[in-house]
């Protein structure tokens, strides 16, 4: 199933996959190691401004071959400016675009080897299925018999086998999603970018197309550039992801580092739910799940913190509870617990109680202070260091 494009882009990357190029090919800052294959995109101090607001400023960035790599950040983050700058659909200020080691900063889409798939799906109406994922193809000028046979692979690879003969409007959100997805793949891009694609799907769906992204991902073994608003999309498909923050660089890594161990008070706050303190003059994070309530006469574990609280307030969730707790030392935190054993009614009644909350020291991260991330100084270097992208522990 569908051999031709995946054949072709296990030639390109010499066998490897994109979890051998993410874990050998990616170093701390962001670069490409040396002695590892050309970058698929290396960005080099990138800058786009429209008039005063500096949508993307300095950035500095290399996604390796076969990597899912996704573009995490708010509304006006700059990670669509970013994406439509790769396409060529804008043109940078300043710094430079690589695509597989070639600059291609002034060089128009249709002459970049990249293929977007947008959130509207642009399909044209009038064509069939079929007809939409050969449109690439027919463009190029490529024999009917052979686009054919590729459309149909590209379907099968994307599950819709047997729909080609449907018109756009007879089929649903999410099969129509899969249907821009294939006629980009079809057309064999060396990377393809993604302007959030899942975002006007329900959330069931969004999260089997998720698992379906990825899948296909790494079957093709095609680079994808993933941009998202969406925190679980990217915790959920990336294998390494950038958090980004009025047009910088806030942290970079896997997802595991980001979320475990975010570099700023920005990232920590941004990506799930997370807890920040201030005792003794040191500023650190602590996330919900890391945080237990401990039954009365419970004592506290080596290696842990406690503190004095009460419930102040208590969500329940089905499987699992949320607590927020005002800390007698001041502040609050959310704790969330799964409800194992815990009924709707118990788990209510705890609010207004008096409570011990625990964690161990070493699942809590001193983080820069605010204007101290790498958003906050327009001094700083765009890539984060080796100390900010894995986090450091509070001591």
């Amino acid at each position: 199933m569908f051999a031709t494009l995946a054949a072709g882009y296990e030639r390109r990357c010499v066998g490897e996959t994109a979890t051998d190029v993410t874990a050998q090919g990616a170093s701390a800052d962001g670069g490409v190691q040396s002695g590892t294959p050309t970058a698929a995109v290396r960005l080099r101090g990138l800058r786009k401004a429209y008039g005063a607001l500096a949508a993307v400023d300095g950035v500095d960035l290399d996604i390796a071959q076969g990597e899912f790599f996704t573009m995490l950040g708010p509304s006006g983050s700059g990670k669509t400016t970013l994406l439509r700058m790769i396409a060529g659909f804008e043109r940078p200020d300043a710094g430079s675009i690589e695509l597989g080691g070639v600059e291609v900063s002034r060089t128009p889409p249709y002459g970049r080897n990249v293929n977007t798939v947008f959130q509207d799906y642009a399909l044209f109406p009038h064509m069939n299925i079929l007809e939409n994922v050969e449109y690439g193809l027919r463009v190029r000028r490529i024999a009917r018999p052979e686009r054919r046979r590729r459309a149909e692979a590209a379907l099968e690879m994307v599950r819709l086998s047997g729909l080609g003969e449907r018109k756009p409007v007879q089929l649903s959100g999410g099969q129509r999603q899969r249907v821009a997805l294939a006629r980009a793949i079809v057309n064999e891009p060396e990377v393809l970018l993604l302007d959030e694609p899942l975002g006007a799907l329900d959330l069931k769906l969004r999260q089997e197309m998720q698992l379906e992204l990825k899948r296909i991902q790494r079957e093709v073994g095609i680079t994808f550039v993933f941009v998202t608003h969406d925190q679980e999309e990217a915790l959920t498909m990336s294998d390494r992801l950038v958090v980004l923050n009025l047009g910088r660089i806030e942290q970079l890594g896997t997802p595991v580092e980001v979320y475990e161990r975010p570099a700023s008070e920005f990232v920590a706050g941004f990506i799930g739910v997370s807890n920040l303190l201030e005792r003794d003059g040191r500023r650190f994070t602590i996330r919900p799940e890391k945080i237990r309530l401990l039954e009365p006469g419970e004592p506290v574990s080596a290696g842990s913190h406690s503190e004095r609280g009460r419930v102040a307030d208590v969500i329940y969730l089905g499987v699992m509870t949320r607590y927020v707790i005002e800390l007698a030392a001041g502040g609050r935190l959310t704790a969330v617990s799964q409800n194992l054993e815990t009924a709707a009614a118990e788990a209510l009644e705890a609010k207004g109680r008096e409570v011990t909350v625990a964690w161990r020291e070493d699942q809590s991260f001193q983080i820069d202070p605010p204007g101290g991330g790498l958003a906050g100084g327009a001094e700083r270097d765009a890539r984060p260091s080796e100390a900010q992208t894995k986090g450091r522990k509070r001591p």
